[in-house]
């Protein structure tokens, strides 16, 4: 019985035009996510199998393709609900305190210094990461703090614990019928698409169900 299902999308193909064509959200959710579902629930069976005959010759790389295709799933699960379409006005803008938003906005200044610093961090370590990648914001549950990671492939440069809340997926297949290799013109597109009162949600879960890996003393 498979482990993980392919979620559906929160919108229609055409939700996010003109960031994001309706060919690539229907390629990249059904095709490339998909076999990223597939890809886990294949590695889970292979390492049962493994168990059972106590054959662990291909235990390093299957265990390498679990964590591919895991941090594949993971990832994209949330890239979906992380945008909402800019033609209802819920995708873009920033966060700010009068759309209730405060805390996450007061977060990210913490943080970076100011909402233009952040983006411009995270803008670069999205389209800079080489080859295929991901640019991340994530709680850092040591400092409670956030911070901006860059990660290679799916799962590779990831600061253990921490919990995404923000991705921006830098792998071609996001975005390469539409803007060719200008992956910057892309990111700096994701920017109008972003859904602030998803990230803010996640940001607020991530404080209140992963305790501090070091509690302060006092």
């Amino acid at each position: 019985m498979a482990i993980y299902t392919l979620p559906e999308l929160p919108y229609d193909y055409a939700a996010l035009e003109p960031v994001i064509n309706p060919q690539i959200i229907e390629l990249h959710h059904d095709k490339h996510h998909a076999a990223y579902v597939a890809g886990a629930n294949s590695t889970l069976e292979q390492l049962e199998e493994a168990r059972d005959k106590e054959n662990w010759g291909a235990l390093n790389g299957l265990e390498k393709n679990l964590a591919f295709h895991l941090s594949g799933h993971i990832l994209h699960s949330i890239y979906w609900h992380n945008m909402a379409s800019p033609k209802t006005g819920e995708g873009g803008g920033e966060p700010t305190a009068a759309d209730g938003l405060g805390e996450l906005a007061d977060a990210i200044t913490e943080s970076f210094g100011s909402f233009a610093k952040f983006k411009k961090q995270l803008t670069f370590a999205s389209s800079a990461t080489q080859g295929s990648g991901w640019g991340v914001l994530a709680y850092e549950p040591i400092s409670g703090r956030l911070i901006v990671e860059q990660i290679y492939d799916h799962q590779g440069n990831v600061g253990q614990a921490s919990v995404p809340v923000l991705v921006f997926d830098a792998w071609e297949h996001a975005f390469y019928l539409q803007y060719k290799n200008q992956k910057v013109d892309f990111i700096e597109a994701m920017w109008n698409v972003v859904n602030w009162q998803d990230v803010a949600k996640r940001y607020a879960d991530a404080k209140a169900n992963t305790p501090l890996l070091i509690p302060a003393k006092g």
